[in-house]
C-alpha cells in the first residue's frame, strides 16, 4: 500500500455534552472527500484520541469506514503507551475495515529506542494491517530515532512515518536511512507539521498529515499536487495559509481547528474536558483568518 497526497487528521464532531455527533462527521467525511483529500486519520490526536475510550473508538472508526464507503483510506489512530493496549486497539480497526493504522511513538513512560523498536514490531507482527509510525516529541516525550525507523521500515507491515518535528536534517536522515524502502515504494515519508510542510514535500517527502486541510482541503490538496510540478504555484497557496495554520495551533489541538469549524457551521461546540473551548482573545483573530478565506 502506497499512499501519498494531502491526509487530513480529522476532529471527532461531538454535541455540546461531549457525545459523539455522527451526523456531523458524515457532513465531515463527505466534505474532505469532495475536496480531493488522499486519505482521512480518524481518532489520531486531532481527533481527541486521548479522551475517547475503547467503545467510542471502534465506534468511530466503524462509522469512518461505513460513511466512506470505499471513496478514500481510512487510516485509524490506534497508538497508546501500552504494547498490549495499541495490539487490541489496530486489531479492532483492521476488523473494522480500516486501511491502515497511525501508531504513535509510545507516551509518558518514555521507552529507550529498543523499547519502542520491539513496541512497533511486536505489533506489526501481530496484526496484518498496513502502519504508519508517528514521531511528535512535542507530545510524545518519546523520540523515534531515524536508525529506529530505519529498523523498522524494514517490516512489510510498516509503510510510513508521519514526522511532525519539522526538522528537515531529519527528513534527510530518513531519506537516506531507508532509502531501498523508499526507492521500491514501500515506505512513504509524511510531514505531521503544517508549518513546514511545504518545504518537507519539496525535499523528498509524500504528503501531509494536516490539521489545515480540516479548514481547507481542497487548498492542502493543490499544494501537495503542486510543489513538485510547479513549485511558485505552491509556494503562493501556501503563502496564503500562514496565519491560518498559526492561528490553529495557538492553543492545544484541535481546540482551534473545532472552533473554526463551529464558525464554519460543519460541527457543533461539543469538546472533552480537558481541553476546553478557544480562549476568547485568540477568537478574533482566527475569525479574521476565516473571512480572509472566504470561509465564512
Amino acid at each position: 500500500m502506497f499512499l501519498k497526497g494531502a491526509i487530513t487528521a480529522l476532529v471527532t464532531p461531538m454535541k455540546e455534552n461531549g457525545d459523539l455527533d455522527f451526523d456531523s462527521l458524515e457532513n465531515l467525511i463527505n466534505f474532505q472527500i469532495e475536496s480531493g483529500v488522499s486519505g482521512i486519520v480518524a481518532v489520531g490526536t486531532t481527533g481527541e484520541s486521548a479522551t475517547i475510550d475503547f467503545k467510542d473508538h471502534m465506534r468511530l472508526i466503524e462509522s469512518f469506514v461505513k460513511i466512506s464507503n470505499k471513496r478514500i483510506p481510512i487510516i485509524a489512530g490506534t497508538g497508546a503507551n501500552s504494547t498490549e493496549e495499541a495490539i487490541t486497539l489496530t486489531k479492532s480497526a483492521e476488523s473494522s475495515g480500516a486501511d491502515a493504522a497511525l501508531l504513535v511513538s509510545p507516551y509518558y513512560n518514555k521507552p529507550p529506542q529498543e523499547g519502542i523498536y520491539e513496541h512497533h514490531m511486536k505489533i506489526a507482527d501481530e496484526v496484518n494491517l498496513p502502519q504508519i509510525l508517528y514521531n511528535v516529541p512535542s507530545r510524545t516525550a518519546s523520540f523515534i530515532e531515524s536508525e529506529t525507523v530505519s529498523r523498522l521500515a524494514k517490516h512489510q507491515n510498516i509503510i510510513g512515518i508521519k514526522d511532525a518535528t519539522g526538522d528537515m536534517e531529519n527528513l534527510e536522515t530518513l531519506k537516506n536511512l531507508c532509502k531501498e524502502e523508499i526507492k521500491t515504494n514501500n515506505f512513504s515519508l509524511f510531514s505531521g507539521d503544517d508549518f513546514s510542510s511545504l518545504e518537507f514535500i519539496a525535499n523528498g517527502g509524500d504528503g501531509t498529515i494536516s490539521v489545515s486541510s480540516n479548514i481547507v482541503p481542497k487548498i492542502v490538496s493543490d499544494i501537495c499536487e503542486l510543489v513538485k510540478k510547479d513549485y511558485k504555484t505552491a509556494k503562493n497557496l501556501d503563502d496564503s495559509l500562514k496565519d491560518l495554520n498559526k492561528y490553529l495551533f495557538i492553543e492545544s489541538n484541535p481546540i482551534p481547528v473545532k472552533w473554526a469549524l463551529l464558525k464554519m457551521g460543519m460541527i457543533r461546540s461539543g469538546i472533552r474536558l480537558p481541553l476546553v473551548e478557544l480562549n476568547d482573545k485568540f477568537k478574533r483573530p482566527l475569525e479574521a483568518c476565516l473571512a480572509e478565506l472566504n470561509l465564512i
